[in-house]
């Protein structure tokens, strides 16, 4: 079995007239809602309650052919090929961030809550914060394998977008799709996941591979429905659960996401009769306990250190707090604009798996028109996944560019059926060709437009970063731990000098910005500790200075004043980076 254009001119796999195409077969008409889209699989129309007999031998053939079966046990490196692509992938493309120390300063506090973890300060009692702690977990993860380097932070990054992509070649694969439609989509999401502040080791780089592998875990629930009429399994329901409870631990805002692996879990096996309703409640609410429970275990553990109000504070109260305060709709309605007009090429691709189809049999069974038929639900499936992580995006009700980054996986999906509709009238034997060079195209497109800007000013490549230069000044004359106090820098300016931490409250915005009310903490009366401290240096940003709140500005000025002289300055984005040190 090979990839190449059918003797019609049209991408597909050429097979003997005796083996089915292994794709999901037709549902009938397009249902315009999620419920609808997903109660439709392998159903044209809502069945009678009660017994249904199994699926027909086309349509177990159509989508688990033994030869494929076959296949994967006599080729076992195939399942190693993809892989070792899009971690090569990753690591090529992602390389612009290997350079600077600040892409996203969210990364910076991870980092430092991670480095703090592993010297045994936990997150939020040593370096507060109002997400979860599952991205510092795992960043403490890679600093402890591979060095506490700004680079290991990055390499998790990279890590992290192989496995997504090879997650979403195996949610093309439960669906019985080609190997080249799977590594279309992964690749596509490889190069897309650089755009949008994606090239740092952000929460939506981090919970993706999680998300998308239990929405695998959902299709192949869907497919085994159609292929031997039975329901999801226990083993399914508990490995999907337990993905999307991971996936919390990283960042609240996956929920959408998780009920829609269980809608695609159970859904159609309910709609069809073919599991019973109380069975399906009982999944149900063993599907919620997995996904409660990684949660619960962390607060367990901070509850047997006694600090189980740092952790409700920091993880549920805080989160609570700055979903209650969204920017202005106008804005909102900007920034989104600008984010699809980012990804303008992805879209246009997406637009074409999403037109309407003509002259597809309402049964297709085997060769091309199954595929096509195949292609059609998996495109249901992609959009409403892509629908549901819309409301994942606008749930915080901020819009910050990359919480964006959760549409690239159904993105990414739905773009590579676009490009496989659109190589169909290729001549014979270049629509492979075509469909890869299409998306390769695009994806090298999205990872120049990131790599531009180092190239164009030069930021790390002719001389250090702002950042790196700070730390490096501060370097000179502070023994390693010691605190410093950084005002409203960037916090990885403590990692990258082996600084201590003066306070909890690390993260400019918590202590003197206008959100100090998130940390539940009188924040004046914390910035007043922390300068009667007098740490050796204190690193402020004159460009943002009129950030800081009027209260804050008035302390830090008569600080100064008092007890400190100007060290040096750095040149950076926003205007020059004073180091203040004590006299």
């Amino acid at each position: 079995m090979r990839a190449q254009s059918g003797p019609d001119g049209r991408l597909g796999l050429q097979r003997a007239a005796t083996e089915p195409s292994p794709v999901l077969p037709a549902s009938g008409a397009f249902h315009p809602s999620p419920a609808g889209a997903l109660a439709g699989i392998g159903s044209a129309a809502p069945p009678a309650r009660g017994p249904v007999r199994p699926a027909s031998r086309d349509e177990a053939d159509i989508l688990g052919p033994a030869r494929q079966r076959q296949s994967i046990l006599r080729h076992p490196w195939a399942l190693l090929l993809a892989p070792a692509w899009f971690v090569l992938a990753a690591l090529l493309l992602r390389a612009p961030s290997y350079i600077p120390s600040v892409i996203d300063p969210d990364e910076g506090l991870y980092i430092l809550q991670a480095r703090e973890w592993l010297r045994g300060g936990w997150p939020y009692v040593a370096v507060w914060d109002m997400h979860p702690v599952g991205a510092p977990a795992l960043i403490a993860g890679a600093l402890a394998v591979f060095g506490q380097t700004i680079l290991a932070v990055r390499l998790l990054g990279a890590l992290a977008v192989a496995a997504t992509a090879f997650a979403l070649y195996g949610l093309v694969r439960a669906a019985g799709g080609p190997r080249l439609l799977g590594l279309g989509a992964g690749l596509l999401y490889v190069g897309s996941s650089v755009m949008l502040g994606g090239l740092a080791t952000n929460t939506e780089i981090l919970f993706a591979p999680f998300v998308v592998a239990a929405m695998a875990l959902g299709v192949r629930a869907a497919a085994r429905l159609v292929r031997e009429g039975a329901p999801p399994t226990w083993t399914q329901v508990a490995a999907a659960g337990l993905a999307i409870g991971l996936a919390l631990t990283i960042k609240q805002v996956v929920v959408p996401e998780g009920c829609l692996v269980f809608a695609l879990l159970a859904g159609p096996a309910w709609w069809r009769g073919v599991l019973p309703t109380g069975r399906a409640l009982a999944m149900a609410a063993a599907y919620a306990a997995l996904c409660a429970a990684p949660t619960a275990a962390l607060g367990l553990a901070y509850a047997a250190r006694g600090e189980f109000g740092a952790f409700v504070e920091g993880g549920i109260l805080a989160p609570l707090r700055y979903a209650a305060d969204p920017i202005e709709a106008v804005v909102a309605v900007r920034i989104v604009v600008g984010t699809t007009a980012t990804l303008l090429l992805p879209f246009a691709l997406a637009a074409a798996a999403l037109a309407p189809r003509r002259g597809l049999r309402a049964e297709p069974r085997h060769g091309a028109a199954a595929q096509a038929a195949g292609g059609a639900v998996l495109t249901r499936i992609a959009a409403v996944w892509l629908a549901v992580a819309t409301i994942a995006v606008a749930l915080p009700g901020k819009f910050i560019l990359h919480y964006f980054l959760i549409w690239l996986p159904p993105l990414s999906l739905l773009a590579a059926l676009g490009a496989r509709r659109l190589v169909h009238g290729v001549p014979l034997g270049r629509g492979a060709l075509a469909f890869t060079g299409l998306l390769g195209a695009v994806a090298l497109n999205a990872a120049a437009s990131a790599a531009a800007p180092g190239l164009l000013y030069g930021l790390g490549l002719r001389e250090a970063d702002p950042p790196r230069k700070v730390a490096a000044l501060i370097a000179t004359e502070l023994p390693p731990g010691e605190p410093i106090y950084v005002v409203n820098f960037h916090p990885v300016t403590y990692f990258l000098a082996s600084a201590g931490l003066p306070t909890r409250f690390v993260f400019p915005d918590h202590l003197i910005g206008t959100v100090g009310g998130l940390t539940g903490s009188e924040a004046d009366a914390e910035l007043a500790r922390v300068l009667a401290s007098r740490p050796r240096f204190i690193v402020l940003d004159r460009g943002q200075w009129d950030d800081l709140r009027p209260e804050a500005a008035a302390m830090v000025s008569a600080a100064l004043r008092a007890s400190y002289t100007l060290f040096g300055t750095v040149p950076a984005e926003h205007g020059m980076v004073e180091v203040w040190r004590r006299r």
